[in-house]
């Protein structure tokens, strides 16, 4: 069954866009038509988030999609959306709806357009005979090899709800976590924006006329008056050449970002630095503890478990040790020896992960391990917020207060030269 896209006006004159299925344009045309609308323009709508759709029922999608840019970016949908959409999937399939039925369900309350349309063709491959999971792989975007592997877990158990469920709660738990290291570095983000806007305006505008006056009045100015008229000036007259090196840094960042050697180093420094590095590094190895359980839950072997942990474990340094640790349990080794080897994950975690392996309660541990890891965060974010607030707040201080001082010495001296 083709996916139409159409324009049409409804009863009050406003211009209504949308797709919809249905076997003919024709059809298409009469389902608008009972829903009260003109419709102005309707074509077949094709290849979804840059895969070709999959033929259903004989036909399938003929066509390229050709949808805006920004219809294309609302594809990826935040991390809370997909968990609603999920949990809400399991609670369809608990309820024992027939699959194809959850899917026109979740179409019908989709948030945008892109989604929507995605889930049309999730909808028709199903039906067209694909398994849900290689429907929902044909749209990375979207669903991540995590997702689809997961489903794919799923339906060969016959528990597709209960593993719905566990994605849905997981993705909960990611997008809690991320929002929580987030509004961690929101904080000390504003104030220095703040501070360092407060800082050029003073320096680019209201500095430079002060400074003129006061020259005007003639006289030797103190130390700190001369070091700062010489610091406003260079900001006067390279402010361009700034700009340019700041787009620059931010270039070659992007840049070596985007080399495996790059983005591997740039990842382990960020696990090493002062204040911030402990709250990444207990981030990681909580996404990477929470990931593996739910998917070992979800039934799926520890070798598979490993790969897809390597790839979206969101980090090149632990990506590293996470392919070391799968090549060593190939070899016969467990899990926990390469990596305590590692020197990434504390200790405790090596010895955790070793129990869990004994008692065959690794799935559990690993579970535990999250939590753990969870409540650390909170510690961690409190403690980093603690010590970056005064720290910040001084050093912003101490800036302002040197301007201030460095335009008060000469006012003060040309006023006392001149009551003398």
């Amino acid at each position: 069954m083709p996916i139409y896209e159409y324009t049409a006006l409804t009863e009050t004159g406003q211009v209504r866009t949308g797709i919809l299925d249905a076997d003919t344009p024709r059809a298409a045309r009469e389902k608008l038509r009972k829903d009260k609308v003109h419709v102005t323009s309707i074509r077949v709508a094709g290849e979804l988030a840059g895969r070709p759709a999959a033929p259903a029922r004989g036909e399938g999608l003929r066509r390229e999609i050709r949808l805006p840019a920004f219809l294309r970016r609302s594809a990826r949908i935040s991390t809370a959306e997909l968990s609603n959409f999920t949990r809400q999937f399991a609670t369809l399939l608990h309820a024992g709806t027939p699959l194809a039925e959850c899917l026109q369900v979740l179409i019908e309350q989709s948030g945008g357009r892109r989604f929507e349309a995605v889930l049309r063709d999730v909808r028709e491959r199903v039906t067209g005979g694909e398994t849900l999971a290689d429907s929902l792989a044909s749209h990375p975007s979207v669903f991540n090899d995590l997702y689809a592997n997961m489903v794919r877990a799923g339906e060969a158990s016959g528990q597709l709800d209960a593993v719905l469920s566990r994605i849905g709660t997981f993705l909960q738990r990611q997008a809690r976590l991320k929002n929580k290291v987030a509004a961690a570095l929101m904080y000390p983000i504003i104030l220095v924006s703040v501070g360092t806007a407060v800082v050029f305006v003073l320096m680019w505008k209201v500095v430079p006329k002060i400074l003129a006056l006061v020259s005007q009045k003639g006289g030797t100015l103190p130390l700190p008056t001369r070091i700062l008229r010489s610091v406003s000036g260079f900001f006067g007259d390279y402010w361009l050449l700034l700009l340019v090196a700041v787009a620059g840094v931010y270039a070659l960042f992007i840049s070596i970002r985007g080399t495996e050697k790059g983005r591997y180093l740039i990842d382990k420094l960020k696990l090493n630095l002062p204040i911030f590095g402990d709250l990444f590094r207990k981030q990681a190895i909580s996404r990477f503890a929470v990931t593996l359980s739910t998917l070992l839950k979800s039934g799926l072997p520890v070798l598979d478990g490993l790969k897809i942990v390597k790839n979206v474990v969101d980090n090149a340094a632990l990506a590293e040790v996470v392919g070391i640790i799968h090549d060593r349990i190939v070899e016969g080794t467990d899990i926990s020896a390469p990596l305590k080897r590692s020197r990434m994950f504390p200790a405790v975690v090596g010895h955790m992960i070793a129990i869990g392996e004994q008692s065959g309660q690794l799935e559990e541990i690993l579970s535990q391990l999250a939590d753990a890891y969870d409540e650390e965060i909170d510690i961690a974010t409190q403690r980093m917020t603690a010590i970056l607030e005064p720290i910040l707040i001084i050093s912003i201080a101490v800036v302002v207060a040197f301007i201030v001082l460095s335009v008060i010495l000469p006012m003060l001296q040309i006023g006392g030269t001149v009551s003398r």
